[in-house]
């Protein structure tokens, strides 16, 4: 079927996704990211008490943020290449799923902050992916908000909000522009800040900023959790008629992402019984060298471009 006549024809109701907005799909992302503030607070405070080095801590809560970020980049990359069959339903929840993997990659930036200095590797992946999610969620606010101005049909498929002409401007339609602005304009900051904090050199509001930036981030994440919670078949009520209740099913296809779940216990085994060893975190005013006329943390800068230096605490 040609473009031009799935965007002319308009059925009756949506087929469900449940690969998008499967029970076990949502309930992955948001553990995931529950369970990364939770560990990312834990490692914090743990820092801020100087009591524990958390390395068990941190192995979890990097490797579910690794997860959460490919996948959140995974799931958006699937929503537009589906554009031309994928309703406005799913595509605003693949949308808030970004969020949530916005929310987790971000509490783990802020917890193992350190690690990703002192790595130039780690640090510059983690920029590179950040910014890809970046542009894929700045790309989903664009296409929702031209959903909302334009007042496509719910059954059309998304892609069909650049050939139809707008309809009648929905009474909601300013409160929901703002609010798509005000999601891209806080992506946007949240990854500008998260460069920034990744290579400052200044050890002073290291601690409020983790603590502030960690609760904004909370904020963003029970935010996108309740809309998907509210909005999906699976646990709320959706707004648009599905076919069928396939989103509600559990198969193998949703349990496999709460199986993934338990991966990074397998490294937490590995830590204790001391197959895998993660070095110790560098904690803010400890002096790595035997003289305490040396930075107190070190900063690995990238060896194409800029020189050898050590973080100096101002």
């Amino acid at each position: 079927m040609s473009n031009s006549t799935i965007c002319s024809l308009v059925p009756k109701d949506a087929s469900s996704d449940a690969g998008v907005a499967g029970a076990g799909v949502l309930l992955s992302f948001i553990i995931t990211a529950a369970l990364s503030v939770l560990l990312s607070a834990t490692i914090i405070l743990s820092e801020l008490r100087r009591n524990s080095e958390a390395k068990i801590y941190r192995k979890i809560l990097l490797s579910f943020s690794d997860q959460q970020i490919l996948t959140g980049i995974g799931i958006q990359t699937v929503g537009l290449v589906k554009m031309d069959s994928i309703v406005p339903y799913h595509f605003f929840i693949i949308w808030m799923l970004s969020m949530l993997s916005t929310a987790t990659h971000g509490a783990a930036l802020l917890a193992l902050v350190n690690d990703f200095r002192r790595d130039w590797v780690l640090r510059w992946l983690r920029q590179f992916l950040m910014f890809i999610n970046l542009v894929l969620s700045c790309t989903y606010g664009v296409l929702v908000a031209m959903n909302v101005t334009k007042d496509l049909q719910p059954t059309l498929p998304i892609s069909c909000v650049w050939k139809i002409p707008a309809r009648k401007a929905p009474s909601y339609l300013g409160i929901s522009i703002v609010g798509t602005i005000a999601v891209m304009a806080g992506s946007c900051i949240v990854f500008a800040l998260g460069v920034w904090f990744l290579h400052s050199r200044r050890e002073r509001w290291n601690k409020i900023i983790q603590v502030a930036g960690l609760a904004v981030l909370t904020a963003i994440g029970v935010g996108a959790a309740i809309r998907v919670i509210l909005l999906s078949q699976a646990f709320g009520s959706p707004s648009v008629s599905l076919r069928d209740t396939n989103e509600k099913d559990w198969s193998f296809g949703q349990l496999l992402p709460l199986l993934l779940l338990l991966l990074p216990l397998m490294s937490v085994i590995e830590l204790i019984r001391g197959e895998m060893r993660v070095p110790a975190p560098v904690m803010e005013g400890e002096y790595i060298g035997e003289e305490k006329n040396q930075a107190r943390l070190s900063f690995e800068p990238n060896p194409f471009w800029g020189s050898r230096s050590n973080l100096v605490a101002k």
